[in-house]
């Protein structure tokens, strides 16, 4: 099926899906809220569907999660007002607000505030057993999948193939339909940073065996002076079924982030049913463990949106958000 088409029909079933009557929220809360996520079979679209279903019913108004290529996309649709909610890795949200990399054509994007951190995204490298790759080094001169071209792998796995001298052909698209090829044979292997486990990874697993290439420690080095921006990240022994030890790697962490102009009292309520329905978006997705009040500090440079700031000020003397 076309990936626009499907793209088209997923939108409005999570529209479907998510809809409520919009007569019982607040009289100055916008009548609708897009989150934007991700492709299908990525974390950020089944977290973002998880987290649809919550805020719709706890704000009394229709919240839908809106597939996306991922962060770049987000913020360009963050800052143009065709979504009031997107999910953005630091590292990408960092090159928006300065204008330093090259897809922000010079332009900082400054729309965006942070709301509540979500989870760590790990970079991870996957191929079939039978493919004789064992290693990251074996990744020369092979076709390598790396999600949608406007999504955090997208951007860096280049820069990480760059920086470790591994010269191979990468291909973007949805991480569903990557996956797919790489079972068919058409690729050999996924460059993925997202949060665990990703989906896709779980889908292989299901129908083809797998191996988890780690990222020698002298790579993580090169790759953390490469990019100040990574930092130490760890996939834990069980987190797929094939994986039998911790998994060593670099990562970024993920925040959601809304508009400015979005009502401050509005925010206020979103961060709270966030953090009050934590169960439940953790059955969404597991990646949401760490969608926890401490982890705002993670957040080091965008500013935070002022009804977030001030739920955060409300909650600190119950001593529900703490730093450690």
């Amino acid at each position: 099926m076309n990936i626009l088409v499907l793209r088209s029909i997923t939108v409005l079933l999570s529209f479907w899906v998510s809809a409520v009557p919009g007569d019982c929220r607040e009289p100055h809360w916008p009548q609708t809220l897009a989150v934007g996520t991700a492709s299908p079979g990525g974390t950020y679209f089944v977290y973002g569907e998880a987290l649809a279903r919550i805020l719709t019913r706890e704000l009394k108004t229709t919240v839908w999660a809106r597939p996306t290529e991922g962060p770049i996309e987000n913020i360009k649709l963050l800052e143009s007002g065709e979504i009031q909610l997107a999910f953005v890795t630091l590292g990408i949200a960092q090159q928006g607000w300065n204008g330093s990399a090259a897809w922000t054509g010079g332009n900082k994007y400054h729309a965006m505030r942070a709301i509540f951190p979500m989870y760590d995204t790990p970079f991870q490298f996957i191929a079939l057993r039978d493919s004789g790759i064992v290693s990251i080094a074996d990744l020369k001169g092979k076709r390598i999948g790396i999600g949608p071209e406007g999504g955090t792998s997208g951007f860096y796995m280049p820069e990480v193939l760059k920086t470790l001298k591994l010269d191979a052909t990468v291909h973007t698209g949805s991480w569903a339909d990557l996956a797919s090829q790489v079972q068919g044979s058409a690729l050999d292997a996924l460059a993925v940073a997202a949060g665990v486990p990703v989906p896709a990874f779980l889908d292989l697993e299901r129908s083809s065996k797998v191996r988890y290439l780690p990222l020698a420690p002298s790579q993580i080095v090169a790759l953390r002076l490469a990019m100040p921006e990574l930092g130490n990240s760890l996939v834990a022994a069980g987190t797929y079924p094939s994986l039998l030890r911790h998994y060593q790697t670099v990562g970024l962490f993920n925040f959601a982030v809304a508009h400015l102009s979005l009502p401050d009292d509005l925010i206020d309520a979103i961060v709270e049913a966030v953090f009050a329905r934590h169960e439940e978006l953790m059955a969404g997705h597991s990646a949401a463990a760490e969608t926890v009040p401490g982890n705002f500090v993670r957040n080091t440079f965008l500013p935070f949106h002022e009804g977030a700031a001030q739920w955060y000020h409300r909650k600190s003397g119950t001593g529900v958000v703490r730093g450690d």
